[in-house]
């Protein structure tokens, strides 16, 4: 299951998000940034959401302090604060995405499973299926002597699909996690792409991208 530590120095806000989502992730709390670094430091955490105004480090510190060792855990930001000037300053200091409050729970997992799928294409280097390798590092799919490059995007999106097989993702999941939560493409601009790829990879025995009318797409593997 998923890690995640929830930094928030208000104890009924702190409940209330354990509440919400210890029933799909493993919840650890701390009350200010340096617990926080500490609980970091002791666990596996795959995703951190962090208030910004706490006594002892700021949710800003916790995050540039992270980012400045290295470590590229995905960051949440929840604050009641919503001016632009607040949100430049998490953007710049290495949050991954900002939410104010009252938060939507909803909306809130949402955005924790966009981060941990988008997480997992950064990490993960190379996919294998049988005699296909689809390499992250160079953005090819190779199969014996045949390479094909492929643009970003498109590389991003088979690589998405593949590194969940057999399991549906929505078209808002995929614009999500391929293109961003604030990206102006549509559902025309994943359909596009998926065509592409179908047209590239008919001939390939390995997988194969269904449509599942209404919902989205998943990958078949077949081999």
């Amino acid at each position: 299951m998923v890690n995640i530590l929830v930094v928030e120095d208000d104890e009924n806000m702190r409940i209330l998000l354990n509440a919400r989502l210890k029933n799909k992730y493993n919840v650890t709390l701390a009350r200010d940034g340096k617990e926080a670094l500490a609980c970091f430091e002791n666990g596996n955490v795959n995703l951190i959401i962090t208030d910004i105004m706490m006594p002892v480090m700021d949710g800003y510190t916790l995050v540039e302090l992270l980012r400045s060792r290295g470590e590229e855990v995905p960051v949440i930001m929840l604050t009641a604060k919503d001016e632009m000037s607040d949100k430049c300053r998490g953007f710049s200091a290495g949050t991954d995405d900002y939410m104010t409050k009252p938060v939507n729970f909803e909306e809130l997992t949402w955005r924790i499973d966009a981060l941990l799928r988008r997480s997992k294409i950064a990490n993960e280097g190379k996919i294998v299926i049988g005699d296909v390798v689809v390499d992250k590092e160079t953005y090819t799919v190779t199969r014996g002597d045949e390479v094909v490059e492929l643009p970003s995007k498109e590389f991003q999106l088979l690589f998405l699909l593949l590194s969940y097989p057999n399991k549906i993702l929505t078209k808002e999941n995929i614009l999500d996690t391929v293109w961003g939560y604030s990206s102006e493409s549509d559902e025309n601009t994943v359909r596009t792409h998926i065509n592409r790829l179908r047209n590239k990879f008919e001939n390939y025995g390995e997988f194969e991208i269904v449509t599942m009318r209404g919902i989205g797409y998943k990958a078949v593997i077949k081999k």
